[in-house]
């Protein structure tokens, strides 16, 4: 062959390949029966209930009733897995732990998921062996102050003693606040919650470090609310997330899907009222969400309706936001959807 005649074959073949592969149809991913062993999942359908981790209290996240119901933001989000995965968002098993032990039931399997404003770090997504499923709410730490003349600034809390929970990442937020500022800070530290509160309304602590939210929720439990303030600095970020084991991929996919759809679903105006008018939709975001077109629950092992039953059971993403934390005086803020100048995101279901 020619040196020319050569060149020239060489182009054509080189544009034709990427035209030719631009044009061959996108092989299939494997199915998720076959990408490995599914243990949480298979156990969770065996047992057909799922164990729910939650606080031993936390105001407007997890809070149980005294007639052992348990209600708030945190607890919405594992009746809506529970809807997803066995079509029943009842059969939830809450269990309630400890800061200081949350992470070790999930470890140990005592758990399927742990849904108990845990914030996601560096050192707990790379060290201990747990996957975070996505950012469900976005808080961050401050200071609830028993209230006293001109105390309006953090700085201000100079020489006081902070009440703090073991196992937190308070602890180490109070003492870089306290070195950044150069003032003194005397953590009293303690694991229950219960005795945390004791100890503010009584005053043996001057203040109290804590996400906001649920600092918000907590000077409500005060005798007298008007006693304490909440201080306006937000010292951390405190990104929420669900929790789950490392080694089910399929169940990772399931619980992080799960906040996802219930997210989509703010988005594009589904509400548990209207949830079965917007199975008519044309639109297809909303049928392939529903179930109605894509066959997405079948790609996850589950009912095509999965998201549907979710939605159904609790609402969408912003219904749960108002039934749990607005009652609190706890403002959407960056927990607005991303359309509506927030963080709240969910990637496309498509």
């Amino acid at each position: 062959m020619k040196l020319p005649s050569f060149l020239g074959a060489i182009g054509a073949a080189l544009v034709a390949a990427p035209l030719a592969w631009a044009q061959a149809p996108a092989q299939p991913a494997a199915p998720a029966a076959q990408r490995g062993a599914t243990p949480i999942f298979d156990s969770v359908r065996g047992r057909d209930a799922i164990r729910c981790g939650v606080s031993q209290g936390t105001p407007g996240f997890s809070v149980p009733g005294s007639q052992g119901q348990w209600t708030g933001f945190d607890v919405e989000f594992c009746r809506a897995l529970a809807a997803a995965v066995l079509g029943d968002p009842n059969k939830v098993r809450y269990q309630p732990y400890s800061a200081q032990q949350r992470f070790t039931a999930l470890q140990s399997g005592e758990i399927d998921v742990l849904s108990r404003n845990t914030t996601w770090t560096f050192q707990r997504d790379i060290q201990l062996g747990l996957e975070f499923v996505g950012v469900a709410y976005y808080d961050g730490a401050g200071f609830l102050a028993r209230r006293s003349p001109g105390l309006e600034r953090s700085v201000q809390l100079d020489g006081a003693t902070v009440c703090v929970q073991t196992g937190t990442t308070n602890e180490l937020i109070v003492a870089d606040f306290a070195r950044a500022n150069r003032i003194r800070l005397t953590p009293l530290v303690m694991q229950n919650l219960e005795e945390i509160l004791q100890a503010l309304f009584s005053g043996r602590c001057d203040a109290f470090n804590w996400d906001r939210a649920a600092l918000a929720g907590t000077r409500l439990r005060a005798p007298n609310p008007n006693d304490f303030v909440l201080l306006p600095e937000v010292l951390s970020k405190e990104p929420y997330s669900p929790v789950v084991a490392q080694g089910d991929q399929r169940w990772l996919e399931i619980v992080r899907w799960t906040l996802f759809a219930l997210i989509e679903a703010e988005e594009n105006g589904i509400t548990q009222a209207n949830v079965d008018e917007m199975l008519r939709t044309p639109d297809p975001q909303i049928q392939r969400l529903l179930g109605v077109t894509g066959g997405f629950g079948t790609m996850m092992g589950l009912s095509d309706r999965w998201a549907y039953n979710a939605i159904k059971a609790v609402g969408n993403y912003g219904e749960m936001f108002e039934r749990t934390l607005t009652p609190m005086g706890i403002d959407r803020g960056v927990n607005r959807l991303w359309s509506r100048g927030g963080l709240i995101y969910a990637p496309a279901m498509r």
